[in-house]
């Protein structure tokens, strides 16, 4: 079985190259419906497109621990239909200190009903209710700069890619697999149902480090180096890169289980969809890709040896 794989593996390349095509396709349909029917490519959170968040914290009459933050959310959500409310615990060491409602209104009038209504599911007190409203101008502004930041990093990122091998087509394939890598990240992580936010931003600049940490691994160890076979550099490359992955795939598994945080989650949530398609993208598409690119060049340079 092993063998077969190998053989498959070796000889069937470039049909393998039709499964991260395949998966390029549907994450951009994806992303597609999404703008069509949210007018927004991402599912932005309130950082990100505006919104208010109330903040509840235990008083002497109640212990936020004690609320049933689902059956909160339900009748939250059924009294406040076009609120888009979404309430979390916030945890320290395993124990309950707040409980985070946010919702998309931002004026006075529509969140003072909120208010009311979540303090008489979460009956704390007024004096431990408070509210921090950010403005739909602020939180597109905040988001127009997170997209020129990734917009920056992929520039500096193909210049580094580009001086460091001198040759425009295995840079564009590197950079072609770290691009794929986020695309499909990012409609996978619209199917998860979770909201954007600021941290979720900073995840998706980490994993354009990741990608092409191995892509460059790949290309690196491929073109440079001279001992062995290609296939036989291309699988020192597979030991290396998997080990990387599969060391920080393990970090990270145990974070979002122990970890309280929800921006924390989202952060490790993001990478771990990320380097399990980073997988695909650099051992498939990319290995595809190089051997391709080698291919033509040996048969070039054989064209030439006759002429």
């Amino acid at each position: 079985m092993k063998q077969a794989l190998k053989t498959f593996y070796e000889q069937k390349y470039k049909t393998l190259l039709l499964f991260p095509l395949l998966l390029i396709v549907l994450a951009l349909v994806q992303i597609g419906v999404q703008t069509a029917t949210t007018g927004d490519f991402v599912n932005k959170g309130i950082t990100l497109k505006g919104g208010s968040t109330i903040t509840l914290v235990s008083g002497s009459q109640f212990d936020v621990g004690a609320a049933d933050i689902d059956e909160v959310q339900r009748a939250l959500r059924g009294t406040f239909p076009q609120a888009d409310i979404n309430v979390r615990a916030l945890s320290s060491l395993g124990t309950v200190t707040a409980v985070v409602i946010d919702s998309r209104y931002q004026t006075e009038s529509e969140i003072n009903p909120l208010v009311a209504e979540a303090l008489l599911r979460i009956p704390v007190g007024q004096d431990n209710a408070s509210v921090e409203i950010i403005g739909s101008a602020l939180g597109e502004s905040f988001f127009t700069e997170t997209l020129y930041a990734l917009l920056v990093a992929f520039l500096l990122m193909g210049a580094v890619v580009f001086f460091s091998f001198r040759l425009l087509i295995p840079s564009v394939v590197v950079i072609a697999a770290a691009l794929s890598d986020i695309i499909v990240t990012l409609a996978v992580f619209n199917l998860t149902g979770l909201t954007l936010s600021t941290a979720g931003v900073a995840a998706f600049l980490m994993l354009i480090g990741y990608s092409v940490d191995t892509d460059i691994l790949l290309t690196n160890r491929v073109l440079k180096r001279k001992e062995g076979t290609v296939m036989e550099r291309i699988y020192g490359a597979i030991n290396t890169g998997m080990t990387m992955t599969l060391t920080t795939m393990v970090a990270l598994v145990v974070a979002l289980f122990f970890v309280q945080s929800e921006l924390i989650k989202q952060i490790m949530i993001i990478l771990v969809i990320g380097l399990i398609v980073d997988v695909i993208m650099t051992w498939i598409q990319n290995v595809g890709m190089l051997r391709l690119y080698l291919e033509r060049k040996e048969k070039k340079g054989a064209t030439h040896g006759q002429k």
